[in-house]
């Protein structure tokens, strides 16, 4: 499967971005997805995770702020960000695995979100 994600730009504090990613292949509801994030000098952290059953998941850092979804008609998962801080600038990748993999196997490329105080 090829990623693309989009969305990122430039918000001020408090403000908010909804980013996508659109998965090729008729195969896009069989996939477990992921965002994950990196900002300058830190890992790259996980964010937030939807089952191929729609189960979600996410870091404690953006519980309550940000809402992963998937369109699998669309082949698109989506992530709703909300309240945002300044911290939680960085580039943003969707990533999917399918079972039985555990490993997130498929990238796409970063989409950077910045927030600016």
């Amino acid at each position: 499967v090829q990623l693309q994600a989009s969305g990122g730009g430039l918000v001020q504090a408090g403000g908010s971005l909804r980013l996508s990613c659109a998965a090729s292949g008729r195969t896009f509801s069989r996939y477990d997805m992921g965002w994950f994030r990196q900002a300058p000098g830190k890992e790259r952290e996980l964010v937030a995770t939807i089952n191929r059953s729609g189960g979600t998941d996410y870091a404690d850092s953006v519980k309550g702020r940000f809402t992963v979804s998937r369109d699998n008609a669309k082949n698109t998962v989506y992530l709703e960000m909300n309240s945002l801080k300044v911290e939680d600038t960085a580039d943003y990748y969707c990533a999917a695995k399918i079972w039985p993999t555990t490993v997130y196997t498929y990238w796409g490329q970063g989409t950077l979100v910045t927030v600016s105080s």
